[in-house]
């Protein structure tokens, strides 16, 4: 794709530096207190047999079934207690029924038991705060093994925790039922045998949230585990600060409300960092009896173990080292300073760090982004040192570009599972590299989603048909590529060209160096807020619209003349200028292109030549073209109209006012509207030549001598349809002007650029119902 990247600089977190790195930050966050071990209800993914973040599961709405299962209230032959649930698989790991201490329904049941259908155990009746009286029935079954608010009921009342799941999701022994069923099978099966007993009250279609793994799509299921846990809550409170304080700041700005809810103080949960799979930096734990040692090494851990245990005859063979493995994004936390290898010397680090700009997917700015930045703040002043951090900050980037995400045309995310994706080669094969960046770009406004629609052969991945998005990019590099042409197949005039010409080319380059240092404004601006697909596309318009398609037109010269020398080498310099603006977008197009431009030095390459700065220009001659542009637009569209012949010179008349007589003492505007529009003559008048019909252009009103009979009904309603327009038009600007609030509080030049739309608008509205008359 043509990324200009140090290819010499690759790094990958599990080769040996890096992993260093990762087992060098886990013993010090574990001596520093922060990391603990400890049995929490964690999420379990039964397919991969591994537990997973808060931040792993994916929650989804799905069509499920509520149960109203009954339990028989102890010693009390005929009362009972009904609950709602949509896993009554795991009814045989109840352990308590709980019910709010004010629902009056179930107050008669203080100090009661319940009997669990089935297994026939003795549970209690408790009062919690928690249950929702008007969910369900206001009863809840309460598996203290197989749900996390379950868990915190059961550890405020004390409860029996029963395990009812094995790690694959099968029932275990402790079921007492179903012994190595699966959980899903085991949810119909038990759904039959319990209305067989006569407990099933009521089955109902329910739609809930559901878990899922993001790694298998697996159900996530609740369990209790032994992980490794690091304590979040003063990492997060400073990667807060870090983006409230403006350290950090992301683009698009709206991303901060996600990022600002999802580090609350009341959201935050102790990141889980084990994980139980073969591949990854192995945690550096050792055991030994009730002993659990955190080394970087074995050896530091055998020293450790012979000090706490008092001998000194143990061995490498007598530890035990944990078999899980750290959680990749533990790994990656650590990118912006081991990647420069920060955590064993730090020359490379004091010269890029803080990076500049990080650009990521918003789906992980909590896995990744977050955990960056307070990996940042946690050890950049330890390495770095004091005086280091004060003058160049903690932050580890100063910048986040929030890309979107590249979805198929069902708004799927693109993924190798899913198997949505053509085959990124054979786009490139068909469309160009530069092709297909332009596609990409040109549709990635900040943040936003990309719809990518390109239909493909899902077993080879060929694209079948067009890609309108590159589609549009080649189409580009062919326009450009074509004007390479067309420029150097120009000849040099030998004689004096005409004055007309002198002054068509003298404006033309005028028009045409202000226009692109307008846009090398904008791009600068784009730039700075990360509005890439806004600076592609501006310069779309000066490349194709501008410099193509009006000012080689202007300048072009007549078959079978040449051109003169200076404005082969102003149109040189000016097709030189665009490429070196679009090249970080289409790099390849633009290099071969700047150097077929002219005969070039060796070393000499459009990637390395300077990008420009953003100066001051003219807006007056911009102005002036743009209604040149526009009224040649209109003559050429009322010959299509009239059926006129696209060589037939015709006389343009322009109503006498100060800005006709402006417009019209321009030098060279005149004579490129004659070339341009093929007209005999372009004058001012007083009066409404006959056979003619008129347009507006601004507020100035331009008549067109056809020679032949006006069709006066469809000029009428041409006519009556603008001035519904324009009448429209001042309405709007006429509420905004208004309210009081806009008119004092917006800046005074954005006012006063209203109240001249306002005057335009009335004006157009004038000339256009004369026009109306005069028909």
């Amino acid at each position: 794709l043509g990324a200009s990247c140090d290819w010499d600089r690759t790094r990958f977190t599990m080769e040996e530096k890096l992993s260093k790195a990762v087992i060098k930050v886990f013993v010090d966050l574990h001596k520093k207190g922060k990391i603990y071990r400890g049995l929490r209800m964690t999420n379990w993914d039964p397919e991969a047999k591994t537990v997973l973040s808060n931040e792993e599961v994916i929650y989804k709405d799905e069509q499920s079934k509520l149960y109203h299962v009954r339990y028989q209230i102890e010693g009390e032959e005929g009362e009972w207690i009904t609950i709602a649930t949509t896993r009554p698989e795991t009814i045989l790991g109840d352990t308590a029924i709980a019910v709010h201490p004010e629902d009056e329904r179930y107050s008669h049941l203080r100090g009661k038991r319940a009997v669990v259908p089935m297994v026939n155990r003795s549970i209690p009746i408790i009062f919690d705060k928690y249950v929702e009286m008007e969910f369900g029935t206001g009863a809840l079954k309460v598996t203290p093994a197989h749900d996390m608010n379950d868990n915190e009921i059961g550890e405020r009342h004390q409860l029996e925790v029963v395990d009812v799941f094995n790690d694959d999701g099968t029932m275990s022994e402790a079921a007492g039922f179903y012994l190595g069923m699966d959980r899903f099978a085991v949810r119909k099966q038990i759904a039959k045998d319990l209305e067989k007993i006569g407990h099933i009250v009521e089955i109902e279609d329910y739609k809930n949230k559901v878990g899922r793994s993001e790694r298998t799509n697996a159900v996530v299921e609740p369990r209790l585990t032994m992980q490794w846990f690091l304590d979040m809550k003063d990492f997060a409170a400073q990667a807060l600060k870090a983006v409230d304080s403006g350290e950090v700041t992301f683009y698009p700005k709206h991303f901060w409300n996600m990022y600002n809810n999802w580090l609350q103080e009341d959201n935050v949960r102790d990141w889980c960092i084990s994980r139980q799979l073969w591949w990854g930096q192995q945690i550096p734990a050792w055991y030994i009896g009730e002993e659990v040692i955190v080394a970087e090494t074995v050896e530091e851990a055998l020293k450790e173990a012979q000090r706490r245990l008092e001998d000194d005859t143990l061995t490498k063979e007598d530890l035990n080292r944990d078999v899980d493995v750290v959680d990749t994004w533990f790994s990656s936390w650590l990118w912006p300073i081991s990647v420069f290898d920060g955590f064993e010397h730090q020359e490379e680090l004091k010269y890029y760090y803080p990076t500049n700009v990080l650009v990521t997917g918003w789906d992980i700015m909590f896995f990744w982004v977050a955990r960056m930045i307070m990996a940042g703040y946690e050890w950049s002043e330890e390495l770095l040192g004091s005086e280091f951090v004060q003058q160049k900050g903690k932050e580890p980037f100063h910048d986040v570009y929030f890309t979107g995400m590249v979805r198929d045309n069902k708004r799927r995310k693109m993924s190798k599972s899913l198997g949505n994706s053509p085959e990124a080669l054979a786009l490139i094969d068909n469309y160009g590299a530069d092709g297909v960046r332009f596609g990409m770009l040109s549709s990635a406004a900040a943040g936003n989603d990309i719809i990518f629609d390109a239909p493909f052969d899902p077993k080879t991945k060929e694209v079948l048909n067009e890609s309108k998005l590159c589609e549009q990019g080649r189409n580009f590099c062919n326009k450009m590529w074509n004007a390479l042409r067309l420029i150097k197949g120009w000849e040099i005039e030998k004689g004096e060209i005409s004055n007309t010409n002198k002054a068509i080319n003298q404006m033309a380059y005028n028009w045409m160096y202000n226009r692109y240092k307008s846009v090398v404004v904008q791009l600068h601006s784009n730039f700075e807020q990360y509005r890439l697909s806004d600076a592609l596309m501006s310069l779309r318009a000066l490349i194709w619209d501008d410099f193509c398609s009006w000012y080689l037109e202007m300048v072009k010269p007549e078959y079978g003349q040449g051109i003169d020398q200076q404005t082969l080498d102003r149109t040189i310099d000016l097709y030189e200028k665009l490429m070196t603006l679009l090249h970080p977008f289409m790099p390849f197009v633009t290099e071969e292109i700047w150097h077929g431009l002219k005969d070039r030095n060796q070393g000499d390459d459009c990637v390395i030549s300077s990008y420009p700065s953003a100066g001051a220009f003219e807006n007056e001659i911009i102005k002036r073209i743009d209604v040149t542009k526009e009224l040649i637009s209109k003559v050429r569209e009322l010959r299509n109209k009239n059926g006129l012949k696209a060589k037939e010179p015709l006389k343009l008349f322009v109503e006498s006012s100060e800005s006709a007589k402006s417009l019209l003492s321009y030098s060279g505007l005149e004579e490129a509207a004659v070339k341009m529009a093929v007209l005999a003559s372009f004058e001012l008048t007083e009066i409404e030549p006959e056979n003619s019909v008129s347009f507006l252009v601004g507020t100035d009103k331009f008549y067109l001598v056809i020679n032949k009979t006006i069709d006066k009904e469809a000029e009428r309603t041409k006519l009556q349809s603008e001035l519904d327009y324009a009448r429209g038009f001042v309405a709007s600007v006429e509420k905004k002007l208004s309210n009081e609030r806009f008119v004092n509080n917006a800046p005074e030049q954005v006012v006063a650029n209203e109240r001249k739309k306002l005057a335009d608008g009335q004006e157009r509205i004038r000339l256009l119902e004369e026009s109306l008359k005069s028909l």
